[in-house]
């Protein structure tokens, strides 16, 4: 790209991603402490993404996505998962009318623009499943009749990381479908002094506003589209990805620490979470730190530690941020 295309390229995002910096702030009036996971839903909803997030109970990862729809204005729907759910509970069904004799359809909460499917991991592994079609086709399939989902549509699922009593790990088939893992911890003592200050009542709560609407995300996303990235980020990009199946051939110590590495679908999850990640930085075209600021969220769930490494105490994240560390950046 030429200095005159760049410019050209910047001046469209700064003009359909004007409404980022409003939202984060309209967010932020409620949400106190958890900038970084906002910042992260708002890329996944203009990658057309999803959200895996885990974190101890309070953390606001409920308010977050409820404050989120709040800006948007669009329907927000929260699925509490429990081991005796049933996969009609997530996508709905078919009710028979005795009086008129035929097969009604009551759509389940899956249908809305934003969904919070929370702790995941307490329901059977046949509900889980049941978001499948929904988070890959966005359409859901209920009898012999096919529903598209809404538009924008994006399903934030919570993990608790401490009780592990009851639940079910998720498929791999599934947590590969999640563009980004989140993982938050407590705020800062600041930050933690405000909240008191805001929440600390019975009454008069923050809201948060509508400041942006769907369908200036679903232009947002075809601008997204348009980002350059060149030739060389690319290949850093598929380079990293290859790192985590083959990290002896970069070089890279962390032969046999590594079970199973990324699949192609991290490489695709990578760009568009990297071009969203400039879009938010409201530049038209994207760097390699873009890439890196955004790869600890895109593999974490997707490189699988060997016994080796459990042995030696090594998460993925540290895996990953060795990669990350150790590959070249053009």
């Amino acid at each position: 790209m030429n200095r005159d295309e760049i410019e050209a390229a910047n001046q469209r995002v700064i003009e359909a991603g004007a409404f980022v910096q409003p939202l984060l702030s309209e967010a932020g009036k409620v949400i106190v402490g958890q900038s970084y996971l906002m910042e992260r839903l708002v890329i996944s909803l203009l990658a057309n993404g999803h959200v895996l997030l885990e974190g101890v109970p309070g953390l606001a990862k409920t308010l977050a996505i409820k404050t989120l729809a709040d800006t948007l204005n669009v329907n927000f729907s929260r699925i509490q998962f429990t081991p005796d759910m049933l996969p009609a509970d997530v996508t709905g069904t078919q009710i028979y009318n005795p009086q008129s004799g035929e097969f009604t359809t009551r759509q389940g909460p899956v249908f809305a623009n934003l969904v919070l499917a929370d702790e995941i991991n307490r329901a059977p592994a046949k509900v889980q499943s049941a978001l499948l079609e929904a988070m890959q086709e966005k359409q859901v399939t209920i009898g012999a009749t096919t529903y598209s989902l809404p538009a924008p549509f994006l399903v934030m699922a919570t993990e608790n990381p401490i009780e592990q009593e009851g639940t079910y790990t998720l498929p791999e088939a599934q947590v590969d479908r999640f563009m980004l893992k989140v993982v938050i911890t407590y705020p800062e003592r600041s930050d933690e002094r405000r909240i008191l200050d805001d929440w600390a009542k019975t009454e008069d709560l923050p809201t948060a506003s509508q400041v942006v609407t769907a369908e200036q995300i679903l232009t947002a996303r075809k601008v997204v589209n348009t980002i350059y990235v060149d030739d060389k980020v690319k290949d850093y990009i598929v380079d990293l990805v290859c790192a985590t199946r083959d990290p002896g051939k970069y070089k890279i110590p962390a032969e046999g620490l590594i079970e199973l590495g990324a699949s192609p679908r991290a490489t695709i999850f990578l760009t568009l979470a990297a071009k969203s990640h400039a879009f938010v930085q409201g530049r038209g075209y994207v760097t390699p730190q873009d890439v890196k600021s955004i790869a600890m969220d895109v593999l974490r769930h997707r490189v699988h530690v060997s016994y080796e490494a459990e042995a030696e105490e090594k998460s993925s994240e540290q895996i990953v941020q060795l990669l990350l560390d150790h590959l070249p950046v053009p």
